[in-house]
């Protein structure tokens, strides 16, 4: 079987001159479709009925799967360190130029240094008890994500830095004023990836961050509102935790969100060790991966605690 395109697409656009985080007034409400309120177009409508078929075909393959510690998928220290490597100290976009095919391009490792203030942003098809079952699982989501990072994460209308849109195909493509002013310098591919996303990409985040203190000072993620709910808690999933400072996919990493093959939907216990790895005080950003190994080995060896043990598959 061929699979469909993976469930995002990220670009890091990395900003050459030091930037100040300013406070961003919240968008307007996402420009009228010809339907009212809470209600498809045609379009909408169209790739809505592509994604169900989408989502079917992956769980009727065994794909999409939500348990997050596998038995048949045992971790080793060993196995932690080379996908954390992989996936922290590469980028899938060089340049942050997005395309059909990615590439692996070394980079210093990136992560957030100040407080992570998400504003949720739903077009105007979304139904009110959509809009409302999807806030709810992005808060409890952000407040696992800081826990397991220690990072400040949460759901915030001041001064936010990370907008995360659910919106429709037709809402989307009205976003280009909201887009450029939250994520300055936007290239017109970039730019284009997101309002024109097309069915084969399932979701998209755009990061930008401060050259001179490999920090991210912005980040926009936009996931079509069209997802049945699988599919767009996947989305949910992988492009909040990926935006965190892991943007490389490696097709070695399981059980693992940062995987094209989209076995596993969900953030599984291995992608919150590369999180909690990531995020700890011995890795500064700017890193680059010969000067990460060395602390990266130790740490995985004692979240794991011991190779035996991770082998056999024995529950942590």
């Amino acid at each position: 079987m061929t699979y469909p395109a993976p469930l995002h697409r990220l670009a890091l656009a990395t900003c050459a001159l030091m930037l100040a985080l300013s406070a961003c007034a919240p968008p307007q409400q996402t420009a009228d479709s010809s339907s009212p309120a809470g209600t498809d177009t045609p379009a909408s409508a169209a790739i809505r009925a592509h994604y169900a078929k989408v989502q079917s075909a992956l769980v009727s393959e065994g794909l999409l799967r939500t348990d997050t510690d596998p038995p048949d998928a045992p971790m080793t220290p060993r196995h932690l360190t080379e996908n954390f490597l992989r996936i922290a100290l590469f980028e899938e976009y060089a340049g942050g130029q997005v395309t059909r095919h990615s590439t692996e391009t070394p980079i210093l490792l990136l992560r957030w240094q100040v407080p992570v203030r998400v504003a949720l942003r739903f077009g105007r098809a979304v139904p009110e008890a959509q809009q409302s079952a999807d806030r709810a699982r992005v808060a409890v989501y952000l407040a696992r994500l800081s826990a397991v990072t220690g990072h400040p994460i949460s759901l915030s209308e001041a001064q936010p830095n990370f907008w995360l849109y659910i919106a429709s195909v037709d809402d989307r493509a009205a976003l280009g004023a909201e887009l450029n002013a939250e994520i300055p310098g936007l290239t017109p591919g970039q730019m284009q990836s997101v309002t024109q996303m097309d069915a084969g990409t399932y979701c998209q985040v755009l990061t930008q961050s401060n050259a001179a203190t490999s920090g991210y000072v912005r980040a926009v993620a936009v996931i079509p509102s069209e997802h049945p709910d699988l599919m767009r808690l996947a989305c949910i999933h992988e492009e909040l935790a990926q935006s965190l400072g892991l943007p490389n996919d490696s097709n070695a990493a399981r059980p693992s969100i940062f995987n094209d093959d989209q076995e596993f939907a969900l953030l599984t216990h291995q992608d919150e060790l590369m999180l909690q790895i990531l995020y700890d005080p011995a890795l500064s950003p700017g890193m680059t991966r010969a000067e990460a190994q060395p602390i990266v080995e130790p740490l995985a060896k004692a979240l794991l605690g011991g190779e035996t043990a991770a082998q056999t598959g024995v529950k942590r």
